[in-house]
């Protein structure tokens, strides 16, 4: 029978869950719930706006199928649940990582950035489902950055200001784990509102975890580069460092079981990769 080596590699991944879930220990991860000092644009391209990724950062000590995650944003615009559409979420890896060397020099450092292009990427919904809860119909952000968002040696706007909207969290599932060797890594997740925007919101900090980097954020014309969006864009002599709210959860690996799961994790990347790098990045 011929199988696409995504169908084939979504099957194995799952036996192989099945049959090490005995051995695997518990893998959880948060960085608590929003504060409300900053909003942050994150969303596919759709309706006639250019691509915007926010990513926040996590740390694996070992290798984890990472099988749902939630994080918590504003919709702003006259909207309701029913205008959210496509829902996307990215896997990367740190600079230097999956990256051109040396960079482009556009902004002030690529160090502790996410790297040029995702390790992974989840979207359709064969890969992942998702459902929505309205938190609050009314939530105030006290800074946002959703057009500011320039290479040097205009990068630093101070931010565009308080942006209010409904506080929603997202609970998303992966049919189609994660499977992550032992790194550092930063997700992204992007959001499609019809007629308003995907905001999402800062938590925590300055620091979650030993090794925390901040949140970090691209457009369009900006990539394969990133800005940091409390020490570049929002600036200032004392400046802020944010983190976003999310939270990841899964299983640890057990060996021999994960260098397989892993090889047919990447091989979904890899195959969700190349359709990426041929629909995305205009420089």
């Amino acid at each position: 029978m011929n199988v696409r080596p995504p169908t084939l590699c979504l099957a194995l991944t799952g036996f192989l869950l099945a049959t090490s879930a005995a051995n695997a220990a518990p893998f959880s991860f948060s960085t608590g719930t929003p504060d409300g000092r900053i909003a942050l644009a994150s969303r596919p391209t759709s309706g006639g706006g250019e691509e915007i990724e926010t990513g926040d950062d996590f740390v694996l000590a070992t290798t984890t199928a990472i099988t749902s995650a939630t994080f918590t944003g504003l919709l702003t615009g006259n909207v309701s649940l029913a205008d959210i559409g496509l829902l996307r979420v990215e896997i990367y890896r740190v600079f230097l990582k999956d990256s051109m060397n040396p960079p482009s020099g556009n902004v002030p450092t690529r160090t502790n950035s996410p790297s040029d292009i995702a390790f992974a990427e989840r979207e359709t919904a064969a890969e992942l489902s998702f459902s929505t809860s309205l938190i609050n119909g009314s939530f105030t952000a006290n800074n946002s950055i959703l057009n500011g968002i320039n290479p040097i040696p205009s990068q630093t706007t101070g931010g565009e200001g308080a942006v209010t909207g409904q506080e929603v969290q997202f609970s998303v599932n992966f049919a189609s784990p994660f499977v992550l060797p032992s790194d550092h890594y930063f997700f992204v997740p992007q959001v499609e509102v019809a007629g308003g925007q995907f905001f999402w919101l800062s938590a925590g900090g300055p620091a979650i975890f030993n090794g925390d980097l901040q949140a970090w954020i691209r457009n369009e014309d900006l990539a394969p580069d990133w800005l940091r969006a409390g020490t570049d864009i929002v600036g200032g002599t004392d400046a802020p460092k944010f983190n976003a709210s999310f939270s990841l959860n899964g299983d640890t690996v057990p060996e021999p079981a994960s260098l397989t799961l892993l090889a047919s994790g990447l091989l979904v990347g890899g195959w969700r990769s190349l359709k990426t790098k041929r629909r995305s990045r205009r420089s």
